[in-house]
């Protein structure tokens, strides 16, 4: 027997109440053999609501419950509270059927071509529902967590925020927050820049003239790195010669920090401010790249062009 018709019966004829409910029930009209009235629809209302509300409460109270639970990290936290999310969804879903007394049975013969509707429109949805608990189980990603999102096109680098339901919440440095879908983080390429380690290494290319003192300059440069405060003094910074050509020799210098969070370029400009103020002390220069000098051995095959040149120049000279 469903509420609205207990509730009918509860009350005592000829009462206004039973007077009122009774108007109500008469207007309404037949669906597919069940008879939906005012009333029907007024109490079915009612109880759709106290079921979320009660719903969204119990939630809140076993979330808060969970979080007093010694030994669990955030992780484990935040995918019992999600399972308990959807348990606590569905059972609400099916004992909202009950009281309203909706027959299961009778949508048997809609569940084949309603399901697979559902299971086609649903299918991103569900995807991404799966998506999200492995991400939670496997603890791949978790909150707090420095993440580079390569989808192909464009490369997204954040920190985790949230992991919902249906997307993961990434804030970049220019507080811009992207919605990325789980099943991206599944099928597209993911570096977890704190997964087992904060540290994080930058990398800050420098030349200098080819009249610089190498060594002094290597020596300036692992000094002013040092002095950025977001540099860690260990792993301790370093200054690599890689390249020597014409415009001069080629450093890299190369230092550590654990706060990826806040940005590596604010690092890489602090680095070569700090080796300018240094290399202007100490007169260390930076290439020209105004002055190119061009030279040309000497060969038989240069000879031979320049021959033709004058000779092709003599020919026109003669046509004119």
């Amino acid at each position: 027997m469903s509420a609205p018709t207990r509730i009918l019966q509860d009350i005592e004829p000829g009462s206004q109440a039973w007077s009122l409910i009774s108007t109500l029930d008469r207007w309404g009209f037949d669906l597919f053999g069940t008879r939906i009235s005012v009333w029907t629809a007024v109490v079915a209302l009612a109880v759709i609501i106290a079921a979320l509300l009660i719903a969204r409460l119990t939630i809140k109270v076993a979330g808060w419950l969970i979080g007093t639970i010694q030994g669990l990290d955030t992780t484990q936290r935040l995918l019992s509270q999600k399972l308990v999310a959807i348990t606590v969804w569905t059972v609400t879903f099916l004992l909202t059927l009950d009281i309203l007394g909706i027959d299961l049975t009778a949508l048997a013969v809609f569940s084949g071509a309603f399901g697979l509707a559902l299971g086609f429109g649903f299918q991103k949805t569900f995807g991404n529902l799966l998506a999200g608990i492995i991400l939670l189980m496997d603890r791949s990603i978790k909150p707090g967590d420095v993440i580079a999102v390569n989808d192909g096109i464009t490369n997204t680098v954040g920190q985790v925020k949230k992991i919902g339901i249906r997307a993961v919440s990434v804030t970049t440095r220019d507080k811009k927050e992207y919605l990325i879908p789980n099943e991206n983080l599944m099928i597209n390429q993911v570096e977890n820049w704190s997964f087992s380690s904060r540290d994080v290494r930058i990398r800050v290319p420098l030349t200098v003239a080819p009249n610089a003192d190498l060594e002094l300059a290597e020596r300036l440069m692992i000094e002013a790195a040092a002095e950025v405060p977001r540099v860690l003094p260990m792993p301790k910074p370093a200054a690599w010669l890689i390249d020597l050509h014409e415009a001069g020799a080629t450093f890299e210098i190369r230092v550590w920090i654990n706060d990826p969070e806040e940005g590596l370029a604010s690092v890489h400009s602090d680095v070569l401010k700090r080796v300018w103020k240094l290399f202007r002390e100490h007169g260390i220069e930076l290439p020209d790249r105004t002055l190119r000098d061009v030279s040309l051995r000497d060969s038989e095959a240069l000879r031979r062009i320049v021959a033709e040149l004058r000779e092709a120049q003599k020919i026109d000279g003669n046509s004119s």
